[in-house]
């Protein structure tokens, strides 16, 4: 069924230029999608490959250790469109408090937003909704540090925004003014939590990630907190137990498409594009993090068996060891700290750990060294090369 345009223009001028900001219609579109045979197809694929990401944390020895890093390989993709030039060893460098060799606001700027789903997750795991207000203070994490830490952090924008060009004059697109943001806001909060509404919860997503990105409600970080929506929807409705997908790599491949489509749903109703492309992403990225996760299980398996046939070390090796597949870089000081064992005992074990090609030392220094689960960090930095 043919659509037009998915809302409506405000006319105003500002500094003596016509604007026309866009206010989109609530949720869920009329008339209906059209759910095609092959779309529902799509549909199946997309959920079926949900499923198997859902379960395969089974089959780690602790599923936090694919969600840590997992968590940490958004931050850097969904960062790193907004421009910033960090890699994820600038992240995990900073978080041990050792220099990363990128700007600090940039590794602050992931860092950030590796606080702001954490907040997320802690807050829903403790029966708060998924609302306008978890969305504003996970925001105040996200733009705690870094640029945009100066513009309405955690609060919805007072002004107006625009998409592309100079000026709301001539910007490719200008979101719903301050005096209607609100009123957008809790149609879709509505819509999130509207039983009623008709369409599975993966579709569901697909819808309030444009809805949001249209309305825009922040000053900055719209589209970090737009991309980690998807996520938090599919978590807080019980697709995932866990917050496993993140599409940011997807729409970083498909950058200019992503961008067409959303265009395409305000302009022309098309709806039905925007989820047919939404839905090839969440299959995408749902089977390669499967096999993510099944590398890692491999690798951690492969180098666990080597240590056990190290003799007498063995033991303090493994101990840390299982240290460095929680959190891949670490200091011989907190490694030392953290697993109970003597100083001399770890800086043994690294050194064994170092001489079987598992670890690699960074610093080079005597004192205060840093060491790296390189193998581990080399299958999460895939596809993470700067833009």
């Amino acid at each position: 069924m043919q659509r037009g345009l998915c809302g409506t223009y405000e006319i105003t001028r500002i500094s003596g230029e016509e604007v026309r900001a866009f206010i989109p219609r609530d949720l869920p579109p009329v008339p209906s999608l059209e759910l095609t045979h092959d779309r529902q197809c799509l549909l199946e694929r997309a959920t079926l490959a949900l499923g198997k990401l859902d379960s395969i944390a089974l089959l780690l020895p602790d599923p936090n250790i694919f969600l840590y890093a997992y968590v940490r390989r958004e931050a850097l993709l969904s960062s790193q469109i907004e421009g910033t030039q960090s890699s994820l060893s600038d992240l995990l460098l900073f978080e041990i408090d050792e220099p990363a060799g990128v700007p600090l606001d940039d590794v602050a700027e992931v860092s950030s937003y590796v606080s702001a789903m954490d907040h997320g997750m802690k807050r829903l795991a403790e029966g708060f909704p998924l609302s306008n207000r978890l969305l504003r203070e996970m925001h105040a994490k996200l733009l705690a540090r870094g640029r945009g830490s100066d513009t309405c952090t955690g609060e919805f924008r007072k002004t107006q925004n625009w998409i592309g060009g100079t000026r709301p004059g001539n910007a490719h697109f200008v979101p719903p003014s301050p005096q209607h943001l609100q009123a957008c806001m809790s149609a879709l909060e509505q819509f999130l939590h509207d039983k009623r509404q008709p369409y599975p919860v993966v579709v569901k997503a697909a819808l309030a990630h444009v809805q949001f990105e249209t309305i825009h409600p922040f000053l900055d970080g719209n589209g970090r907190m737009g991309r980690l929506l998807i996520a938090f929807i599919l978590h807080h409705d019980g697709i995932l137990t866990r917050p496993l997908l993140y599409l940011s790599l997807y729409f970083k491949l498909n950058r200019s498409r992503y961008y067409a489509l959303l265009d395409r749903v305000r302009l022309k109703g098309d709806w039905e594009s925007w989820l047919d492309f939404f839905l090839t992403g969440v299959e995408t990225t749902a089977n390669n993090a499967v096999q993510t996760a099944q590398r890692l299980i491999t690798l951690f398996k492969q180098d666990e068996a080597t240590i056990k046939s190290m003799g007498r070390i063995s033991g303090s090796a493994l101990r840390v060891f299982t240290l460095f597949c929680q959190q891949p870089i670490l200091t011989l000081n907190r490694a030392a700290s953290t697993t109970g064992l003597s100083f001399p005992t770890v800086s043994k074990s690294m050194n064994v750990l170092v001489k079987s090609g598992i670890l690699r030392e960074l610093t080079g220094k005597h004192r205060n060294r840093v060491f790296a689960y390189a193998r581990y960090i080399d299958v999460l930095n895939e596809g993470t090369e700067p833009l």
